[in-house]
């Protein structure tokens, strides 16, 4: 048991620094978008096809990295994800040009699609069965914490030194990562257990489950509509329906992450004891009672309230998916079936912030981002309520 703790904890700190490094990672590109542009002669428009550029690449990454820690277990593919994203961030800071740097973030893209899948399934394999769901809401939840961690970065370097001093450092944290991984963590049991001896087995084995693939593609796709269409176009509607400065939109932006960092840890909590299907489905439907709050709030004080709220709810029901996806993928297909399924689901999802965009021109955003988390949230719902549930399942057995 003394040599077990060790073990679980090396591979739960694993998975949660690598997806809090990619979150990381990602929102500098958000925060310097525009004093990239600058530098690299590109107005905003053209800059956020870098941000789409990551976003088309994750199915990619999903799918290569998935394979890899199916067939070949699940740390090694987690060192090279990790060492790959220290040289793309190093790649991006050093880019002379906008092809240069479009191309890093299509190579950050394949990775930071590769690493939820395997990253995941390592930790969620290594944790102990009575506490998985309070685990899966604190992994989910780096995401949240890799915003924040930008967002300070951000603060406190770029006025001084410019964009490209923040992917130096952040490349140093990625390599250090693959260092611990490689030295501090062991492969996973259960894979090794279930290991497939060869790309034929595999192959039947992902044959056999087509089913519980499209599941977690339509699934992850629901979800991801409710996290971006409450989180990406905020920072506008904050502007536009309220005329908040920067700072003002960056607080408000950072007190609803702090609230999603609360959610995510409490559902995962609650999905041991109440199960994963009904503790998603109380938060999304929390969070669909709380959109008149959130986009109708008639002062500044709710306004916070609802903002803090609906992240609470909606990346509380997050928190429960690692747990909930690696309890329905059979053992052999644990790296590649929900990574590649989530990676699918949010290149899916990513049309929500241009409808939002588009139904705000001929209304308001308050009324944009209100119609369109509301059918976000029932999709969720439905899709939730539709899946199986295998809670608390027996991993390796």
């Amino acid at each position: 048991m003394n040599r077990t703790k060790p073990r679980q904890t090396a591979a739960f700190l694993a998975g949660v620094s690598g997806w809090t490094l990619d979150a990381f990672d990602f929102f500098l590109v958000v925060f310097c978008l525009t004093g990239i542009g600058r530098d690299l002669h590109k107005t905003d428009a053209t800059m956020s096809l870098a941000i789409v550029m990551t976003l088309a690449f994750r199915p990619l990454g999903g799918l290569i990295f998935g394979l890899l820690a199916d067939r070949y277990g699940r740390r090694r593919p987690l060192v090279w994800n990790l060492a790959l994203c220290g040289i793309a961030q190093l790649l991006t800071g050093l880019a002379p040009n906008f092809g240069w740097f479009l191309v890093s973030r299509a190579v950050f893209g394949t990775i930071m699609g590769g690493q939820w899948g395997v990253g995941a399934s390592l930790a969620m394999e290594a944790a102990p069965v009575r506490m998985r769901g309070l685990l899966s809401g604190i992994l989910q939840q780096g995401y949240a914490a890799g915003y924040l961690l930008a967002a300070l970065a951000y603060s406190l370097v770029f006025d001084r030194f410019g964009w490209r001093p923040l992917f130096f450092l952040a490349c140093l944290p990625a390599l250090g990562a693959a260092a611990f991984v490689a030295v501090r963590v062991t492969e996973s049991e259960v894979w090794e257990q279930s290991r497939h001896q060869n790309w034929r087995g595999l192959r039947s084995a992902l044959l056999a489950n087509w089913k519980l693939l499209g599941y977690i593609t339509l699934f992850t796709m629901s979800m991801h509509m409710c996290s971006h269409g409450s989180q990406d176009m905020y920072p506008t509607f904050l502007q536009r329906q309220w005329g908040y400065s920067a700072r003002q939109r960056a607080l408000m932006t950072a007190i609803s992450m702090m609230g999603a960092l609360a959610g995510g840890t409490l559902c995962g909590l609650l999905s041991d004891r109440w199960g994963r299907r009904k503790s998603m489905i109380v938060a999304l439907a929390g969070a669909l009672l709380i959109v008149p709050l959130w986009a109708f709030a008639p002062t500044a004080g709710l306004l916070v309230a609802g903002g803090l709220m609906m992240q609470f709810l909606i990346q509380g029901a997050w928190g429960v998916v690692p747990a909930h996806l690696a309890e329905l993928t059979p053992d052999g297909l644990r790296g590649f079936v929900p990574g590649f399924g989530n990676a699918c689901g949010v290149v899916l999802a990513s049309s929500v912030v241009y409808l939002e965009a588009v139904f705000a021109r001929n209304s308001s955003y308050a009324a944009a981002m209100a119609s369109t988390a509301a059918a976000a949230l029932a999709l969720a719902i439905a899709m939730t309520w539709a899946g199986g549930e295998k809670q608390a399942a027996r991993f390796g057995k």
